[in-house]
């Protein structure tokens, strides 16, 4: 079953999301208030995997307006954002558009693993999760965290519960512990009515704490 349909502007967005609205408004009193608040809004991506993994190395710790203006001086570079593109840049020239050394190396080990074929993306559809996070953190660079967003994010995967992310784990607390301190456990409880949609329900609330969507 395909789990995306074709929004405007090239965004893709999931087709198992009205059912998870409604599934998810039945399961659990926080999602049944949260959900109605954001309308028609849902996950999109956009883009291809080696430009999302790319982003997501070029904007490691540092602000979102800080990382845009990175990407718009590197994405120039090649002519276009391949893995092949990438590998003939120079140093100095990544240098130049802002990039550490360490970014650098990340983002040449990214492309090698793309172009040597280290990376099966065209398996990723019948692999699960857990697989597709064990490959993606053999790059330099992509930790859990990266890997769990790309599945979210790029993949749309319906049942990713990233319990590493300061977002989720804030929201849990403020929505569902009246802002006291949650653990992973307290989390995993609460996530358990979630399932098979804890993509769904982390994102909206991530949209508790900041209403404009995010989309990679």
């Amino acid at each position: 079953m395909s789990t995306a349909g074709e929004a405007p502007g090239g965004l893709v967005t999931p087709e198992y999301w009205d059912e998870a609205r409604k599934y998810l408004t039945r399961r659990d009193r926080v999602m049944k208030r949260l959900i109605p608040q954001f309308g028609n809004a849902c996950l999109q991506s956009r883009g291809d995997a080696f430009t999302t993994l790319a982003r997501s190395i070029v904007g490691q710790q540092i602000s979102v307006k800080a990382a845009q203006s990175v990407w718009d001086r590197f994405s120039a570079l090649p002519r276009r954002m391949t893995p092949a593109n990438v590998l003939k840049l120079k140093v100095d020239d990544m240098r130049q558009a802002g990039l550490s050394a360490r970014k650098i190396e990340y983002l040449v080990d990214l492309a090698l693993h793309f172009d040597s074929g280290a990376i099966h993306v065209e398996a990723w559809r019948a692999m699960s999760d857990e697989d597709i996070v064990n490959e993606l953190v053999g790059i330099r660079g992509i930790g859990r965290w990266t890997a769990e967003m790309f599945l979210i994010f790029h993949l749309m995967r319906p049942n990713v519960l990233p319990l590493d992310d300061v977002g989720l784990i804030t929201g849990i607390s403020k929505n569902y512990f009246s802002g006291d301190p949650v653990s992973r456990s307290d989390a995993r409880e609460v996530a358990a009515a979630w399932n098979p949609y804890c993509s769904v329900a982390t994102w909206y609330i991530w949209r508790s704490l900041d209403p404009l969507p995010v989309a990679y």
